[in-house]
């Protein structure tokens, strides 16, 4: 596993970690407890050290579960977690009282003195230009109840916005083949600043593996069901804001473009970390066979210059129209 400099962390996090929205499950269909933690086992015996999660997946149950790991396991492990849409919080009342009590609440599940990075979740735009959120999470660094913090986004409104505070250590953002705007607005400046950059959603869902076709049925309790449309958060969370019967139609046009010997998944993510912006991706996983697979992408040499610029070509051709939601 290669390692990148997180920003001005000093940390050298895995340039894959792992995502664990699907840990609290929630929004990914069930997941036992004991599969979760072989997932997360997986993903250490394979050079894994950059953890994602959240106060809000599961009610707890994700940062409970790595707290759980985090206790057996060995190594030096950098974990990120977000605070900000819990229901007494979200949409409007972020005050410092209760923004403290959510990293309270963070430390106690993840059992640590201190947060390695925490970051505002998602909120809304209006509350980032107040600014005064983020004298909350100073605060707290200045506290020692985290170390670095930093926001994670929907819109490069938003992550350029965010760019302008001091001692914003990492954003966090959704970056795949079928949304390409980051690249074209955000990852220039964030180089400058030395601001760490984290990949969320590098499959777009899944749409990304093309195993998915436009008659996928999901669980009641995986977002791919219910929040399509963008129902209950923002679109662009699910499918990439393509919906599955679009992006199943896109990813089936991809297929063609896909080297002899790798997966579909597997040059999505490659192609992401083409991208020297980019700190770590943080696809999840609801297997241990495929926290391998997403580890492994890390060994795969850069992909050929002219298949970059196919791939750029198509999401313009092909997607950019297509893309909905906040961006």
């Amino acid at each position: 596993m290669k390692t990148r400099l997180f920003g001005n962390t000093g940390f050298h996090a895995s340039e894959v970690g792992l995502g664990c929205w699907q840990l609290g499950g929630d929004c990914w269909g069930d997941l036992r407890e004991e599969d979760a933690l072989a997932i997360l086992r997986a993903a250490n015996e394979a050079g894994v050290n950059f953890l994602d999660t959240a106060d809000v997946y599961g009610d707890g149950r994700s940062e409970e579960l790595l707290g759980r790991f985090l206790r057996e396991a060995s190594g030096d492990y950098f974990v990120a977690t977000k605070l900000g849409r819990r229901a007494h919080i979200f949409p409007d009342a972020f005050t410092p009282e209760n923004l403290r009590g959510c990293t309270e609440d963070s430390l106690r599940r993840l059992g640590t003195e201190a947060l390695d990075l925490t970051q505002l979740h998602c909120l809304p735009t209006e509350d980032l230009r107040k600014g005064e959120v983020f004298d909350a999470m100073r605060e707290q660094q200045a506290a020692g109840l985290v170390r670095h913090w930093g926001v994670s986004v929907e819109s490069m409104e938003e992550a350029l916005l965010c760019l302008e505070q001091d001692g914003l250590a990492s954003l966090q953002i959704i970056f795949n083949l079928f949304r390409f705007k980051p690249a074209e607005v955000l990852f220039e400046e964030a180089e400058q600043k030395n601001v760490a950059l984290i990949v969320r959603l590098p499959l777009a869902s899944g749409l990304l593996s093309g195993k998915l076709t436009a008659a996928s049925t999901f669980a009641e309790n995986d977002h791919r069901g219910f929040n399509e449309d963008g129902q209950f958060f923002n679109v662009g969370e699910t499918f990439a804001g393509l919906g599955l019967a679009k992006g199943t139609e896109l990813a089936d046009e991809l297929k063609p473009l896909v080297p002899e010997g790798m997966s579909m998944a597997a040059m999505a993510l490659r192609w992401i970390l083409d991208f020297p912006a980019v700190s770590t991706l943080i696809p999840g996983a609801s297997r241990v066979e495929q926290a391998r697979a997403n580890a492994a992408v890390s060994d795969l040499p850069p992909l050929p210059p002219t298949l970059n610029a196919a791939l750029e070509a198509f999401y313009r051709e092909k997607v950019a129209a297509h893309v909905r939601g906040t961006y």
